[in-house]
């Protein structure tokens, strides 16, 4: 298989009082606006959804002109500009980019992509083609959604409760992280998870290193 350069770094960002910059009050500014749940949310258009203004902590109800976009943009810590107008994204795509603030365009051609995101309890896992093919991204998460059951929820549990005795018992870095690695392969503490006894599932993987 072919191997191409990334064109961009995953990364998951912290929530909290950073301001995220919403332009568009529709349907796509509402699921931009889910993906940033946590963050402080601008929403900034004419018509703003019940949902919007139930996320935004600021919503500002006027059309949106260009030559105001630098005034809303002002201390963003990212932008959205999720308008039904190309034009007008594509302006507040401009703007932001020669501001050097981080932005995703519903129209493409921002520096910030937004990838599709699977959500269990205590983990998530994030899918994008980086651009290249928008349709196929939730395609892969709905074909994840189907592989990855209850006991992978069970195996993390296992492995964060044996964590310390791990940090404990085994000093060197590169050891702990082979041993983890031996555990989530080893089809016996799989196999007692899926059955239903974790105790017996996590004194298995503890005789494996050593450390019972």
């Amino acid at each position: 298989m072919e191997m191409t350069e990334p064109l961009m770094a995953p990364v998951f960002l912290s929530t909290g009082e950073r301001l995220i910059v919403v332009f568009g009050g529709g349907r796509v500014a509402l699921r931009k606006c889910l993906h940033f749940k946590g963050f402080r949310i601008k929403a900034v258009a004419a018509d703003i959804l019940p949902e919007i203004e139930d996320l935004a902590s600021e919503t500002v109800r006027e059309r949106v002109d260009t030559t105001r976009i630098g005034e809303h943009i002002s201390g963003a810590f990212l932008v959205i500009a999720a308008t039904d107008s190309r034009e007008l994204n594509d302006a507040v795509r401009d703007l932001c980019l020669s501001e050097g603030v981080p932005v995703n365009s519903a129209h493409g051609g921002g520096d910030i992509l937004i990838p599709s995101v699977l959500r269990r309890g205590k983990y998530a896992v994030a899918v994008s083609t980086e651009g290249r093919a928008p349709a196929f991204p939730p395609y892969v998460i709905r074909a994840i959604d189907g592989m990855l059951d209850g006991g992978y929820d069970l195996m993390l549990d296992l492995i964060m409760d044996i964590r310390p005795a791990v940090m404990e018992g085994i000093p060197s870095q590169p050891d702990r992280a082979a041993f983890l690695a031996s555990v989530l392969d080893d089809p016996e503490v799989w196999g007692l998870l899926r059955e239903g006894h974790p105790d017996a599932a996590r004194d298995a993987a503890l005789r494996k290193g050593g450390l019972r």
